[in-house]
């Protein structure tokens, strides 16, 4: 989104996060509904650049820290998280893994994967796959919106099975 938010908004990143730094919010929403209100951006580009800004806010927060606290009340789902972070990392060197506050970010030359505690009995692990149906388990992309095109969505370790770790590979590939 990064790339082409000035051909479609006239601003780069950082000049949209400079206006927002200009604004009195504090809240998510009321950031996103100046940009869509007042600046005419549409849902995913006002949300990204939302994000992007608040990153700021997180600082320097510890990446351990904001992995336990995505697993407070959700314990059971931290052995699918530890499964998934360490198939995800041994893809290759180049994987970069960022937490943020709600889910882990895996990118190489972009995001590939993203991995979200969702409910306290499930894992939503969002793919971007080119050209891929959304099949069986592999669904739309549902809570992710843009970040991602399809979700499978995981209870149990067993859950991650070999279909899930190709998708997951070719995730990575096409996303090299």
């Amino acid at each position: 989104m990064e790339q082409n938010l000035v051909d479609k908004t006239g601003k780069t990143l950082s000049q949209w996060k400079a206006i927002l730094a200009k604004q009195p919010f504090k809240k998510h929403g009321e950031y996103m509904a100046y940009l869509k209100g007042e600046c005419g951006l549409t849902h995913g580009f006002a949300n990204f650049i939302t994000l992007k800004f608040r990153e700021a806010d997180a600082g320097s927060a510890d990446p351990q820290q904001l992995v336990t606290e995505q697993y407070q009340g959700k314990e059971s789902l931290k052995p699918i998280y530890d499964y998934l972070d360490k198939y995800l990392r041994s893809l290759g060197d180049d994987v970069d893994v960022a937490p943020k506050k709600a889910a882990v970010s895996y990118k190489v030359k972009r995001q590939f994967a993203l991995v979200q505690p969702s409910t306290k009995t499930r894992i939503d692990l969002g793919l971007k796959l080119n050209d891929v149906p959304h099949e069986g388990k592999l669904e739309t992309s549902g809570p992710f919106g843009t970040m991602c095109t399809h979700r499978v969505q995981l209870n149990e370790i067993a859950d991650v099975d070999e279909q899930v770790l190709a998708w997951i590979k070719t995730a990575y590939q096409q996303a090299q």
